[in-house]
């Protein structure tokens, strides 16, 4: 039997895309002027965030090696055979499956797509150090060169077809918000609210956008001691009133990442946690006004830093103040770039979209213990910038009665 180390999968017609044609061209189009300005031949990417975003198709790697190869005249994607047809009837471009007859097939299909290239760029913050050195060795002609920095740069600033996309994003995350209220009860478990809130959410994508796939959307909704990190995973601990509590709704479109994260406390709060809540939130209300073209990270974080000094609080912040948006989610993707940190240079542009999220957090023992954090939406447009959350914040809306 004949055993290939590659083939096609053309099985079925194209998905209907999540972007315009003229949008992804557009993307390649920028990819391919930054490879002639740098003299790349050939990119090979491997991150679910740049083939996502250069193709519209998100992987799931499962233990397997995914990429996607572009040239000055092709843009080809390289999946599993594991997968069938779904990676070309999601992919804008062209497609090679590589089989599991062989070991490191997938290198040969690299190999394959680049024949006569000299400089292939590569994610040097994504290529482990054993795939670097068998993709060295399959293609010996050619030196590896990064275009990580550079791609991240291109998926910072949004195109109005994103924009649209994360305003809607931003809308279903407010849908999970509001199911999350609607679950709280005296002994709800915690995973029985995020359920209820991720159910809300899936259904709100499946009708606002009924061609595209249902993947990631996830809730965390955390209560008590659970509260004092911004990713601890949901458990089965039951609510108590008098609770803090931390919502956080993620619906996830096509790969692209919208989040919805506020501080509630369930039937009471006390004296103290109502003033560390407010003073988190004064934090979080000048973080949305300094949000605008022309502000540097850093002093967006150093600003807000003297609020919380001013209370003697800076001790407690456990993150930075905001990130970007896009093309990620909780297990891929970044754009270490455009963080609201004292470490981060970066300067506002329009098209930039950003959070603002404070937090503090007390560990037990301390009056007011637990994780207080807020966290909107906003895109920086020519005068300053657009909130696109809209669930409202603080002591006077998120004490939850029932």
């Amino acid at each position: 039997m004949d055993r290939p180390r590659s083939l096609t999968i053309e099985n079925g017609g194209k998905a209907a895309p999540t972007f315009s044609q003229g949008e992804m061209s557009g993307r390649l189009r920028r990819l391919r002027a930054h490879m002639a300005t740098a003299d790349i031949d050939a990119v090979l990417f491997t991150s679910i965030q740049n083939i996502n975003y250069f193709t519209d198709f998100v992987y799931c790697s499962f233990g397997r090696s995914y990429g996607l190869v572009v040239t000055q005249d092709r843009s080809t994607t390289i999946s599993a055979n594991i997968d069938g047809g779904q990676p070309w009837r999601q992919s804008f471009g062209d497609q090679l499956v590589y089989t599991d007859w062989q070991r490191d097939n997938y290198f040969a299909a690299v190999k394959e797509l680049t024949p006569r290239a000299r400089r292939v760029g590569v994610e040097f913050d994504h290529l482990s150090v054993e795939n670097h050195g068998k993709l060295t060795a399959a293609l010996a002609q050619a030196e590896l060169v990064d275009i990580g920095a550079a791609s991240m740069g291109m998926r910072m600033i949004k195109s109005a077809e994103e924009i649209a996309l994360i305003t809607e994003g931003a809308r279903i995350a407010d849908i999970g918000g509001w199911a999350c209220i609607e679950a709280i009860g005296e002994d709800v478990p915690e995973h029985e609210v995020a359920l209820h809130s991720t159910a809300a959410m899936v259904r709100e994508i499946a009708n606002t956008y009924p061609d595209s796939e249902l993947m990631d959307t996830w809730t965390w909704f955390q209560s008590g001691l659970n509260t004092d990190g911004a990713h601890n995973p949901v458990t089965t601990r039951r609510i108590r009133r008098g609770d803090i509590l931390s919502l956080n709704c993620f619906p996830m479109i096509s790969g692209y990442y919208h989040a919805l994260e506020r501080t509630l406390f369930f039937d009471s709060a006390t004296e103290r946690e109502i003033a560390l809540w407010e003073i988190n939130c004064q934090v979080h209300r000048r973080g949305i006004d300094l949000i605008a073209p022309g502000a540097r990270c850093a002093d967006i974080a150093a600003e807000l830093n003297e609020i919380y000094r001013g209370h003697d609080l800076l001790q407690f912040r456990t993150f930075g103040y905001g990130h970007s948006f896009g093309t990620l989610c909780h297990y891929y993707g970044r754009e270490a770039g455009l963080e609201l940190r004292e470490d981060v240079d970066t300067l506002l542009e329009p098209g930039m979209v950003v959070s603002m999220e404070p937090m503090i957090m007390l560990p037990e023992g301390l009056e007011g213990a637990g994780g207080y954090r807020e966290h909107d939406i906003l895109v920086v447009n020519e005068d300053g910038a657009t909130n696109i959350t809209k669930f409202p914040f603080g002591p006077e809306h998120n004490i939850v009665r029932i």
